[in-house]
């Protein structure tokens, strides 16, 4: 299901990202995140690490951020780890990426829940918007993927968004979605109809007293 990057050049990434450094900020985040571990252990910052390089690289894009392998080789030998091992990391976690992405990433959850309960009304809306699967818009705004599960199974059929999950969706609350990033809006994450995080639809189903207030059931069970 995974799509195939668009790898770019390895040389004009290296002309690019050849000279990678910490932020002034980031140089302090990552010498504090190296600090949690004993010394001889600092490979299992490896992880936190890489995000903040990904997150580094977005900032200066002005996109979700990517690993180009110059960064990664900085990470790696900041943490005295093989390259290959960093790399091996970057390439099991779906949370980096190893070619550029738009602004906003989009991915959409193509596993059986998700399919049971409407993710191809959710790739139409995408694709009535543009978005191709496994490519960026012309704008560079939206980069759109196909993944595995998310573990919003309860919420399905959902989309992940840079950070934030996009819940319970159909085709015209998703293109709402996408239209009010379009405009550089923050449309509100997470269920996109009426319940609260995974709770049943239109409120609780049981213990209804307890919305408001604490309320004792112990007398009325026998």
């Amino acid at each position: 299901m995974a799509d195939k990057p668009n790898i770019p050049d390895e040389a004009e990434t290296r002309a690019r990202w050849g000279a990678f450094a910490w932020s002034e900020a980031n140089a302090a985040k990552a010498k504090e995140i190296i600090a949690r571990y004993p010394a001889g252990r600092q490979a299992s910052a490896v992880m936190p690490l890489l995000d903040l390089a990904q997150r580094q690289v977005g900032v200066e894009t002005k996109t979700q951020g990517w690993l180009p392998v110059p960064v990664i080789e900085f990470v790696a030998a900041q943490l005295d780890m093989p390259y290959m091992r960093a790399y091996e990391v970057v390439t099991f976690y779906t949370m980096y990426n190893i070619a550029p992405v738009g602004r906003y990433h989009v991915q959409l959850c193509g596993t059986t829940p998700c399919m049971l309960r409407g993710s191809d009304d959710v790739m139409a809306a995408c694709k009535n918007h543009g978005l191709q699967k496994g490519k960026t818009t012309p704008d560079g705004l939206f980069t759109l993927t196909e993944v595995e599960c998310l573990g919003a199974c309860a919420n399905a059929p959902m989309v992940q968004i840079n950070d934030d999950n996009y819940e319970d969706l159909d085709f015209d609350s998703m293109s709402k979605i996408l239209e009010a990033l379009a405009r550089g809006e923050t449309p509100k994450p997470g269920p996109q109809i009426d319940r609260q995080t995974s709770a049943p639809e239109g409120g609780p189903t049981t213990l209804k007293d307890m919305v408001a207030a604490n309320h004792d059931y112990r007398g009325e069970w026998k």
